[in-house]
């Protein structure tokens, strides 16, 4: 018995020296998880992956936009941003990608974020020929402002927020005042899911801003309209996003470049499967809609939704880790 008892002894202490062994080949690290709730779901997923699957030590900390990559750059703490909107910071970022500060990882959002016109799948699929801006704005009858049946509605989202800048300038540019629509000025960001959120209760037509990924979009299924409009990025800066000007020209709606950020003394010290992660993990904008819809309807956490989400889609994330540390996460799940 003593000797058994010793043999389980010395195993179990070759079993933690393994584990200590491979958590200091990772080493200690934080994540920055943004202050919105796709960002909190990426940072929980990366911490349950690096932390299961390749023996790190992750800690997750709160961060914005602005300030999580500037200290990046200065610091190189946090080591990683999952879900870094680069385009937001564009000097930022090509200023430490030019010093080597920092690098870029996956574009964790495989078709980039979406802003712009949204109506309803029901809607769309009861008219077909409703594929753009200007199809939409020939029918105010399928899109009735709330005030005033005999007009449509295009609903923007509140004042301060530069899609509603942008959603101002289209509707002057695409002639919808002429076509028989109002602006809607629906006050708060409440107030704009609140408008969505009615309109499908009573399967009503409606048409305004909004973008992705959301967990309202998760919840409500809606379909971007396009812009028949190829993207002039000098009318978008001079005039689509800026209030000032009085004569804005049809355009499109540029994709924001969403994209795991690394700190360089990171990478530099980081395992190379920890890196094979970070530039293959990529997902879709529909899947986080549907994890985030889910983590609203339960009220769940950020560590919550990472469990549901690796538990529903082992085909994704099993492309993104290698085969070890496959077995490791799904034993820890």
């Amino acid at each position: 018995m003593k000797r058994i008892i010793g043999i389980l002894a010395a195993t179990t202490a070759i079993a933690g020296f393994a584990a200590t062994a491979n958590a200091q080949e990772c080493g200690e690290l934080t994540i920055a998880s943004m202050n919105w709730q796709s960002a909190e779901l990426a940072a929980a997923v990366d911490q349950f992956i690096l932390n299961n699957g390749y023996g790190c030590s992750a800690e997750i900390i709160q961060g914005d936009t602005v300030p999580t990559i500037t200290s990046m750059v200065e610091k190189g703490d946090p080591q990683i941003a999952p879900e870094g909107w680069i385009d937001l910071v564009p000097e930022v970022v090509q200023a430490g990608l030019a010093e080597g500060k920092i690098i870029g990882g996956a574009k964790i959002l495989s078709d980039g974020a979406v802003q712009g016109w949204w109506i309803p799948k029901y809607i769309s699929d009861a008219n077909p020929d409703i594929k753009t801006i200007e199809d939409a704005l020939k029918h105010p009858e399928l899109f009735p402002d709330p005030e005033d049946a005999a007009k449509g509605a295009v609903h923007n989202g509140p004042q301060g927020w530069g899609g509603t800048v942008v959603t101002s300038q289209l509707y002057k540019a695409y002639g919808a005042e002429a076509a028989g629509f109002t602006l809607v000025d629906t006050g708060s960001a409440a107030g704009l899911d609140g408008s969505i959120a009615a309109a499908y209760e009573r399967q009503q037509g409606w048409v305004g801003y909004y973008w992705a990924p959301t967990a309202l979009l998760g919840k409500y299924e809606m379909v971007k309209l396009e812009h028949g409009a190829t993207l002039d990025m000098a009318e978008w800066k001079a005039c689509t996003s800026n209030a000032d000007c009085a004569e804005p020209k049809k355009n499109d709606w540029p994709k924001d470049t969403v994209q795991t950020l690394i700190a360089k003394p990171f990478a530099d010290v980081a395992p190379a499967p920890v890196l094979d992660y970070l530039n293959k993990r990529s997902w879709s904008n529909a899947t986080v809609n549907g994890v985030m819809a889910w983590m609203s309807d339960n009220q769940a956490t950020g560590e919550d939704g990472a469990r549901h989400f690796l538990q529903e889609n082992e085909a994704l994330w099993l492309d993104w880790v290698s085969p070890e540390a496959a077995e490791k996460i799904k034993a820890a799940l």
